[in-house]
């Protein structure tokens, strides 16, 4: 096994940035694009880039960003694991809400993707998601954090 060297360290920088996105309610919206405008603009060309969701009903994922199908299986799958109706303890804020914190726990608010050239190194078909977990439409706050040379 032989180890290839993408790059090699020089002087630190550091980026932080933020996207506001809107969903429409439960949905995978794809902001890939927008996240590698950002990572391009920058300057950053090596280094290791933090998303993070700053919400407990919605969640990140690097999926499949080819066959629409694997979306609608991503969120039928999110439906079995933590259905609406199971009867939970928690329901202030609605029977969507205890749901969407499972499927948060389970799927993860953040995201680690190294950059190389100054571009994600992300694979062929992989694409940012953003899932939304409630019911009705939200606002949704993604970070962007970029430290490198």
């Amino acid at each position: 096994m032989r180890i290839e060297t993408l790059s090699e360290g020089g002087i630190e920088r550091q980026a932080s940035g933020r996207l506001n996105v809107g969903t429409r309610g439960p949905g995978l919206t794809e902001i890939t694009d927008a996240v590698a405008e950002w990572v391009s603009g920058t300057g950053i060309r090596s280094g290791l880039l933090t998303v993070f969701c700053r919400h407990t009903s919605a969640s990140l994922l690097i999926q499949e960003n080819a066959d629409p199908d694997v979306r609608r299986d991503l969120l039928t799958a999110f439906d079995r694991l933590a259905p609406r109706s199971a009867g939970y303890v928690h329901t202030t804020e609605g029977p969507d809400d205890m749901p969407a914190h499972i499927r948060t726990m389970i799927s993860g608010v953040s995201l680690s993707i190294p950059v190389v050239e100054g571009r994600m190194t992300l694979g062929t078909w992989q694409g940012i998601y953003l899932a939304e977990h409630r019911d009705r439409p939200h606002r949704r706050d993604v970070i962007f954090h970029l430290i490198g040379s």
